[in-house]
């Protein structure tokens, strides 16, 4: 049960209630931790947290399609940008150039296309207009603008 709590944490509530995954491992660990009969107790109070969370399949619905886009198109090439060049060579191939460390930029964001060229603008995650992911599609919608106005 405790492992099916923690699939349903994160496959069925997911980034509505991002906290419903730590409590569902923690309850885990209770489990295996004072065993039963008492991991009955936060065994029912991780349940019925879930039970009554915000719902969105959104990360695993992303996640399903990022496996049909691999298993179709196989594995494809890295942007040279992102590829990292510890070498004269690399450096000298391009790897690494151009690359924006999103930690130095305005809000932390970067417009830069980090997919391989066959999967170019994909958009894989989209997040529900539920819980705190609500709150992730407001953000979400304003990078892209931006992105979009940038190019």
């Amino acid at each position: 049960m405790a492992r099916r709590l923690v699939i349903f944490a994160s496959e069925d509530v997911g980034n509505a209630d991002p906290s419903a995954l730590g409590l569902a491992v923690s309850a885990h660990q209770a489990v295996e931790k004072i065993g039963m009969p008492e991991a009955r107790i936060p065994l029912a109070q991780v349940a019925t947290y879930l039970a009554c969370a915000p719902k969105s399949n959104a990360a695993y619905l992303a996640l399903g399609a990022a496996i049909a886009d691999l298993d179709g198109q196989g594995p494809l090439p890295v942007p040279l940008h992102l590829r990292n060049a510890p070498t004269r060579l690399m450096k000298d191939l391009g790897y690494g150039e151009d690359y924006v460390y999103a930690h130095d930029a305005e809000d932390g964001f970067v417009a830069a296309e980090n997919l391989p060229e066959g999967l170019a603008g994909r958009r894989y995650y989209e997040p529900k207009p539920t819980g705190a992911e609500a709150e992730i599609g407001e953000r979400l919608r304003a990078w892209r603008a931006r992105r979009d106005a940038e190019r």
